[in-house]
């Protein structure tokens, strides 16, 4: 009935001037509703929107519409308050409030409605008024009711529809009118509701920067597009985007795409756990079973390992059912490993498993394919955090591929006769720590700050943990440097790696997460801000990895690990650029563990990642 009154009013304003202004109406459809019921209505650009991070109450949904800004549900102190019909004022609005004041970030309830005011624009609700109505209310929290009539000329309907309401007014938008749909939060099992904009400039799937992921947009990508569409200036406090509309209405596309990112966080740890299990068992009743292949058995199972990443991008590529994708990668990280120890024997093998690895992404986020985000690796999309270049995850093994890898191919370069000097070994440390810092830092592609600091500090250590004789290398040779220069060395190759991807991303307008954190910051109160964040996260991260048991026996074997330093360096030494390496990683993953806000998730992979370098290392001896 309230889509009926509102259609009455624009059928009203149909005989005004030409020059009336510029109506956008919000209209919310039932739970129910799919994407494909969108795609009856025509005129309709259609996608799905990420309604939070993480699960998220209906509430919290609008809220962050309102705040054109959203942050992860752990850093609120308290619970949202609870919402039932109301009038005008937003019920314990006052505590809304105050929930946000208490957190690490510029987060602004009714900032949208605040600025639509200020530019002379009104918003109204319609009533009875229920968790919707938020996004019109201001900064006080009051919100105007939708009447008869009563939004005619510039300003903000939120209401309740059907699909047939929404066809009617569809039809009824003048030159520069919006019509946004979306279905009611919290959306279904793949957390993303299903939307539709139409008007000038909609006419395909939606898209904005915020995901760069063709039909996916965010909840707080609304109140941005809202404001330009009316022709005023997005606040800063909003870090949402402006939607837009690319290609042709492909509804089929956004429904696979969204099903795809919903399976993602229920397959990684499973097909992640079994693989490797299998893999250790094989390993080790190899080893016991049969004693001529015990070192053979060892290096095997440092490469599936190796390979296992690559083969999680082809199922990417493929997008089988959960069982099919986990026998592709068991079977075919297996087999790979297999090929490699029986055709590149020695350091030659690692290093062709992991430069094989590594470039397959770097190729990928390069070429914009978009198959790392739709990886068991990828950047956790489903959890609207992250939509495109490399997550954590990823970011924690390329920390110890990267440097390791490095050492192997050196170890590889030397025993085919030639000499690899000093100078040239720390240059290869630092080249590849550089490019593979940009490759996967930089806002076009990887787009993940912690690779821009992890990597160039990985390659730094590796480089200063090279002998000052690389040619006449002895067991007892140490590395002939002074703590003070390793440390400063260290600091400076990341601050030189910031700087120069932040300049990239200015130049090529990547607008990536270090742009928006470290360039677009407000001052040092935001840089403040911004590290608070991610150490609560991180803590949090560590609370939810305590309960599990394995995070536990991964914590023993770190443990028993250390306690056998000496030992796991003589299997080191003779392969003076691999310990660089793996002394490299190392330091990579500890830093990483500090500068993430997923701390104990790093720490996890990187240290299994450390793990196989090690146990290479042995086969080696």
């Amino acid at each position: 009935m309230a889509a009926l009154l509102a259609a009455g009013a624009l059928v009203c304003g149909l005989s005004s001037s030409a020059q009336a202004g510029t109506r956008v109406t919000v209209a919310v459809l039932p739970r129910e509703t799919t994407v494909a019921e969108l795609a009856r209505v025509p005129g309709l650009a259609l996608g799905v929107m990420s309604a939070g991070i993480g699960e998220v109450p209906s509430e919290q949904t609008f809220l962050d519409v309102s705040q054109g800004n959203r942050i992860d549900d752990a850093l609120y102190d308290e619970e949202l308050p609870g919402l039932f019909p109301f009038a005008r004022e937003v019920p314990e609005w006052s505590d809304v409030r105050a929930r946000a004041d208490g957190i690490p970030a510029d987060v602004v309830p009714g900032l949208l409605a605040q600025r639509l005011q200020s530019g002379d624009v009104s918003a109204h609700a319609d009533q009875p008024m229920t968790a919707p109505a938020i996004i019109a209310a201001n900064e006080r929290g009051t919100v105007a009711p939708l009447l008869p009539g009563g939004c005619t000329d510039r300003c903000l309907a939120v209401l309740h529809a059907t699909v047939t309401e929404v066809a009617e007014l569809s039809r009824l938008l003048r030159d520069r009118d919006m019509l946004i749909t979306l279905a009611s939060p919290p959306p279904g099992s793949n957390r993303a509701s299903p939307l539709g904009i139409a008007g000038r400039g909609f006419d395909g799937n939606l898209i904005s920067d915020s995901t760069r992921t063709d039909g996916y947009v965010l909840s707080t990508d609304l109140a941005p597009t809202i404001l330009r569409r009316f022709g005023l200036r997005i606040p800063d406090e909003m870090d949402g985007e402006p939607i837009r509309a690319e290609g042709a209405p492909d509804p089929a596309a956004v429904e696979d795409l969204a099903g795809r990112m919903s399976v993602i966080p229920d397959r990684r740890a499973p097909v992640l756990i079994v693989c490797l299990g299998v893999w250790v068992v094989l390993a080790l009743a190899v080893n016991r079973i049969v004693f001529g292949l015990r070192r053979v058995a060892m290096a095997w199972l440092a490469l599936c390992f190796a390979y296992m990443p690559l083969m999680l991008l082809v199922g990417a590529c493929l997008e089988p059912s959960a069982v099919i994708e986990g026998l592709l990668v068991g079977l075919g990280a297996a087999a790979l490993a297999a090929c490699t120890v029986r055709l590149a024997w020695g350091w030659r093998g690692l290093a062709i498993a992991v430069g094989t690895t590594v470039s397959a992404y770097a190729i990928d986020v390069i070429a914009g394919s978009g198959l790392t985000r739709l990886s068991l690796l990828g950047p956790n999309p489903i959890y609207g955090v992250r939509f495109y270049g490399i997550g954590n995850e990823l970011e924690a093994l390329l920390a110890v591929m990267v440097p390791v890898g490095v050492g192997a191919a050196l170890c590889a370069y030397s025993g085919w006769g030639r000499v690899v000097s000093e100078r040239a070994a720390a240059a290869s440390f630092l080249g590849a720590a550089v490019l593979s810092a940009i490759v996967f830092g930089a806002g076009h592609f990887g787009a993940d700050v912690g690779a821009a600091i992890t990597l160039p500090v990985g390659g730094a250590v590796a480089a200063f943990c090279l002998p000052a004789d690389l040619e006449h290398l002895t067991p007892n040779t140490g590395v002939n440097r002074t703590k003070p220069r390793i440390a400063a060395a260290i600091v400076a190759a990341a601050l030189v790696a910031l700087v120069l991807l932040a300049l990239i991303d200015v130049v090529s307008g990547g607008n990536s997460h270090l742009t928006r954190t470290l360039i677009e910051a407000g001052g040092a109160s935001d840089f403040a801000d911004v590290a608070e964040r991610r150490l609560e996260l991180s803590a949090h991260d560590f609370s939810q990895a305590a309960s599990n048991p394995l995070f536990w026996v991964l914590v023993g074997v770190v443990g028993a690990a250390l306690a056998q330093r000496r030992r796991i360096d003589a299997w080191l030494r003779p392969a003076a650029p691999v310990r660089a390496g793996v002394l490299g990683a190392c330091a990579a993953v500890g830093v990483g563990v500090f500068v993430n806000d997923s701390g104990a998730t790093f720490l996890v992979l990187g240290a299994c990642a450390l793990g196989a370098s090690v146990a290479y290392s042995w086969s080696q001896v």
